[in-house]
């Protein structure tokens, strides 16, 4: 690769990177927020747990616009060209997520604020559909056949690194701010902060050029018409695949790295305990991303899935008895751990063998529906599941971890029956580089 092209496959990166930050930003800022201040903000007029409950449930009203998004921009990106979707993606997630900080509450508007609120999530949500994983696929097509996991890096570290900074801001102005003050006003702060990251991410996404391998695709075949229609007719394998194999691990980051806000406080916890936590464990996360992902370009991606998946599973119950221990530093360092060695496992690198799955003329629609149903079932229904079951069951978490377990399993099986895709080429025409599901497990099994 030349040191053009090399220079170019960073700034795409970067352009990548900020534009994850600015997702899992926004993303964990309302997750903390609707934990912590929603029910009491937007849902004034309910019990405090059905508030709490509704307010998650905007939350999950975010994933389904992120599911409708992904289609969208899936559509475009595969026909029109990855970068002119991803700039669209930027501005409207941007602007809706710093004008939530901008929101009247009930008490000033009535019934109009949840009602705005949860439109504003899911005009957030529908750009966010298409963000993530065109920034993704777009860093991968820039990189080398064999350095894919390592040049992708930056951009999933996106991912941690904006859970991180959405963390301390809120831990940061709890710190400062009394509970009346954070309720009052405190809370819109990390909201309008969307806008600056906005300006920069822009800046610099606006000068990367166009994937070179769309270019070569568009070169030599007209665009699908139909990109979606394609997808279901010849990866309906690979999608169901790639969804079943987030789930699991993503389930685990709905429940530790949100939910669990509202049960740990619900007990007796410190807020300020928890979101340290959470802190502590997305920068541990931000720092291991690119060696993990460096690590499955030599051993691959599936073993490095299967052991992030097994442990989902085998600290669920573990995780829960911690808590329920009320034990500050035990729930800080059991936390710190799970987030950084096991969750990493699973957000380091399943973005990258989405990427690798699907044929470059269905590659935006196919990642981005994948990571957006897998998102769905995974994460954005398990803080509402939760909050049921823990209702329904007097207060126990250990329904919930008998629900991530489940999921836990059925992403074991998922990864057992995926190829492995580190190395492939992604520049060689599609029937070449993306067989149909069928043809590509036969010439595994040879």
């Amino acid at each position: 690769m030349s040191d053009h092209n090399t220079a170019m496959s960073r700034r795409v990166a970067l352009s990548g990177f900020l534009g994850t930050t600015i997702e899992y930003f926004d993303f964990y800022v309302y997750g903390t927020v609707a934990a912590l201040v929603f029910n009491q903000v937007f849902f004034n007029n309910l019990d405090p747990l059905v508030g709490t409950i509704a307010a998650f449930a905007t939350l999950a009203a975010g994933y389904l616009s992120r599911l409708l998004g992904a289609i969208i921009f899936g559509h475009y990106g595969d026909r029109l060209g990855r970068k002119s979707a991803l700039l669209i993606t930027m501005i409207v997630m941007g602007l809706a997520s710093g004008l939530i900080g901008l929101l009247p509450t009930q008490a000033q508007i009535g019934a109009a604020a949840p009602l705005l609120l949860l439109t504003l999530r899911l005009v957030q949500g529908f750009a966010l559909g298409g963000e993530f994983g065109g920034a993704v696929l777009m860093t991968a097509e820039h990189s080398a056949d064999n350095k894919r996991g390592r040049t992708t890096s930056l951009t999933v570290m996106g991912n941690p690194a904006g859970s991180a900074l959405g963390m301390l801001s809120v831990l940061t102005l709890t710190g400062v701010l009394t509970t009346e003050q954070f309720q009052a006003w405190g809370w819109r702060i990390p909201f309008l902060l969307s806008f600056g990251l906005l300006i920069i991410g822009y800046f610099v996404r606006h000068k990367v050029v166009e994937s070179p391998v769309f270019e070569k695709q568009v070169s030599t075949a007209e665009p699908t018409r139909v990109p979606v229609l394609e997808l279901f007719r010849t990866q309906p394998r690979n999608l169901v695949l790639g969804t079943l194999i987030l789930i699991g691990g993503v389930a685990g980051t709905g429940i530790f790295g949100v939910y669990i806000l509202a049960y740990a406080t619900g007990l007796g916890h410190e807020r300020s305990t928890v979101l340290t936590a959470v802190l502590l464990g997305t920068i541990g996360s931000a720092l291991l991303t690119p060696v993990i992902s460096s690590f499955s370009d030599r051993v691959g991606r599936r073993p490095i899935l299967l052991v992030g998946t097994a442990l989902t599973a085998a600290v669920s119950f573990p995780l829960f008895w911690v808590i329920d221990q009320l034990n500050s530093a035990l729930l800080i360092v059991s936390l710190t751990l799970y987030i950084t060695f096991v969750m990493t496992c699973i957000t380091a690198v399943a973005p990258v063998l989405l990427s690798e799955l699907f044929p470059t003329h269905l590659r935006y629609t196919g990642v981005s529906m994948t990571y957006q149903l897998g998102a769905l079932l995974g994460a954005g229904l398990m803080p509402l599941a939760a909050s049921t079951l823990v209702a329904n069951s007097g207060g126990s978490g250990y329904p919930v971890a008998a629900l991530i377990v489940g999921v836990s399993v059925i992403s074991l099986i998922a990864v057992f029956l995926t190829p492995e895709t580190s190395g492939s080429s992604l520049t060689e025409t599609d029937t070449q580089s993306a067989p149909p599901d069928s043809a590509r497990t036969a010439s595994r099994i040879a």
